[in-house]
């Protein structure tokens, strides 16, 4: 099976890992990705903040690029990404004129033939391939799922297939693997995204509330799909723990991780070792690895 792929800006730097995780665990599943051609931004939270057009226009762009692969489903496993072109897709099928004008300036036009599919959807499809190929069982595994603000929100009505309240994919998979995955209250709440860039006092008290809680329901790690939720709660987790006064630390895995794991990967391939916040501990200690 062949499918479109657009990883985006964070998982072609920050967030390198995520995309050679992603790569791995869906070859193992019979998926082969296909990154389309000199895609761009989409634009992520930054762009709406200065232009409404702008906002559009680049993750509408590579709807354009993707509808002229061929493909009928794209993967795009950035929460932001997915949201911002899923957005554009639906405000351009809702408003002709508009779209009229976005495709008179591009080569390849905006047809809204391909599927924009989540990593967490692209899973869930493929949940008995999974079931099978899976060798490790994540028993032991205590996490919170944490979906952040971006997967889950949207300002109108997107085909999305998860319950946007209280979303379930994450939980599905890994209960799939045996893991234990622990319901919460901070599920969907923002981390701060970028405004750990210019306001640090405020994204670490959103950050402190979301640790507080995995902490207090009995977590032992979290599981994420944003890139950015996982930079913020891994890279900032002792700087805003310690300035809120919290003394443990929890592991932040992409979902991926935790799927390359159930299918035999070890730390080395699928990168583990690079987070910030030590999960090897974890995973050891549970006779995971």
């Amino acid at each position: 099976m062949e499918i479109a792929y657009y990883p985006g800006c964070s998982l072609h730097s920050s967030s390198a890992l995520y995309d050679l995780q992603t790569r791995l665990v869906l070859k193992k599943l019979g998926i082969n990705l296909n990154e389309i051609s000199d895609w761009n931004c989409c634009g992520a939270t930054s762009a709406g903040k200065i232009d409404d057009f702008l906002a559009v226009i680049m993750p509408a762009r590579n709807l354009g690029i993707a509808d002229a692969s061929g493909f009928s489903e794209m993967v795009i496993p950035c929460s932001a990404c997915y949201s911002k072109t899923l957005m554009a897709q639906k405000l351009l099928e809702n408003d002709q004129g508009l779209k009229n004008k976005i495709n008179a300036e591009f080569s390849k036009k905006v047809t809204g033939s391909i599927k924009i599919s989540s990593i967490l959807e692209v899973l869930l499809a493929n949940l008995n391939e999974l079931t099978g190929e899976a060798n490790k069982k994540l028993i032991g595994l205590k996490p919170v799922c944490y979906y952040g603000c971006m997967l889950t929100r949207f300002p109108y009505d997107l085909p999305v297939s998860d319950n946007v309240e209280n979303p379930q994919g994450m939980e599905t998979i890994l209960k799939t693997l045996d893991a234990n995955p622990i319901d919460w209250s901070y599920k969907t709440d923002c981390c701060g995204a970028s405004a750990s860039v210019n306001d640090e006092e405020m994204a670490f008290s959103l950050m402190s509330k979301i640790m507080q809680d995995a902490l207090a329901r009995g977590a032992n790690c979290f599981v994420v799909t944003c890139p950015l939720c996982q930079l913020n709660m891994d890279a900032y987790q002792d700087k805003f723990c310690e300035k809120h006064g919290i003394d443990k630390r929890l592991p932040v895995f992409f979902i991926t991780e935790c799927v390359g794991l159930a299918l035999g990967m070890g730390i080395k391939e699928l990168q583990i070792d690079r987070h910030f916040i030590d999960g090897e501990g974890l995973l050891k200690e549970l006779n995971i690895l």
